[in-house]
């Protein structure tokens, strides 16, 4: 019995630690750039979303249709927080000390931009938006991009804009589905929601145009413009492969020994990374070395290597 709170106080002590050995990895430069993050964001929603009542998507989007239920000091800004922090908090344990903090502050400065817009800064935002008046098509595609460039610039840099992928890892699990599929569910329910509340469906189906131009910029900002090709190559000749995509491209590649699953011959697997406009020339250098040789192509979407980290 005397040994259990001894072991207890060790834990806790090991985790301390472990809390204080992460906060000495933040880096002030992504503070600067997750500040921009929720200040982009913020501008996005409140200019172009907010006005003509659309909605953003996960917790944005539920602070957006809460705060227009419900009395005017209860506003989306002060919603941000309430609904994402908690969530946040209660997924320290497996999202880490870092990315915690860095959410929570990125979700600070979006619902301080938000307000700044909203009730500080002479712009009326009201009846229509500032730069695209009613026109929901123009303000659904640029508030979904600009939004997406925020949570793009959130998620490059350690942290987050929404607590809905954090809901979604919690609870997809439980629920046998993948987090994507979560977000997604969560999404198609919040949209119908204010389908019936609204009793129309004008401005959530605007709303999923939305959600879509957000994910794809997202995916941008994350991942940039041309995803890396990462090339599988099966051959017999490794040797004159390997010396052929070397000399030609001017750099590493990487053999992985291989024997045939029906045929039981040995071979071997050339791997290599190549941008989208060598695909081409890759595979003539390949077919005129090695005629039969099979090769397979998969997008990369981050290279990273010990010279870079």
């Amino acid at each position: 019995m005397k040994n259990k709170p001894k072991k207890k106080q060790k834990r806790q002590n090991e985790l301390i630690l472990r809390a204080a050995a992460e906060l000495k990895k933040l880096k002030p430069v992504n503070f600067l750039f997750l500040t921009i993050a929720g200040l982009v964001n913020a501008f996005g929603i409140t200019i172009f979303l907010m006005p003509v009542n659309l909605y953003d998507s996960g917790i944005s989007g539920t602070s957006m249709l809460i705060s227009q239920l419900t009395p005017d000091y209860i506003s989306m800004s002060l919603l941000l927080i309430l609904l994402n922090v908690p969530l946040f908090l209660y997924g320290l344990k497996k999202q880490g000390v870092n990315f915690t903090l860095y959410a929570i502050y990125t979700v600070a400065m979006y619902s301080v931009g938000a307000w700044l817009i909203t009730d500080v800064l002479p712009i009326d935002v009201t009846l229509a938006s500032p730069l695209a008046g009613t026109d929901l098509l123009l303000c659904a595609v640029f508030g979904g991009v600009i939004s997406g460039v925020g949570s793009g610039l959130a998620v490059r840099f350690g942290g987050a804009i929404d607590g809905i992928e954090v809901l979604a890892i919690i609870f997809s699990g439980k629920l046998g589905i993948s987090v994507g599929s979560f977000v997604m569910a969560y999404n198609v329910i919040l949209y119908i929601i204010c389908g019936i509340i609204l009793n129309s469906w004008i401005l959530p189906l605007y709303s999923i145009v939305t959600y879509f131009a957000a994910l794809k910029t997202l995916d941008f900002i994350v991942e940039g413009l041309s995803r890396s090709k990462a090339a599988f190559i099966v051959t017999h000749d490794p040797e004159g492969v390997t010396r052929a995509l070397s000399e030609a491209f001017g750099s590493g590649v990487t053999t992985i020994p291989a024997m045939g699953g029906y045929s039981k011959e040995s071979c071997t697997i050339v791997y290599f990374v190549i941008n989208r406009f060598q695909i081409g020339k890759m595979k003539d250098i390949v077919h005129d070395i090695d005629s039969s040789a099979y090769i397979t192509i998969n997008e990369v979407a981050d290279i990273f290597s010990a010279n870079h980290e």
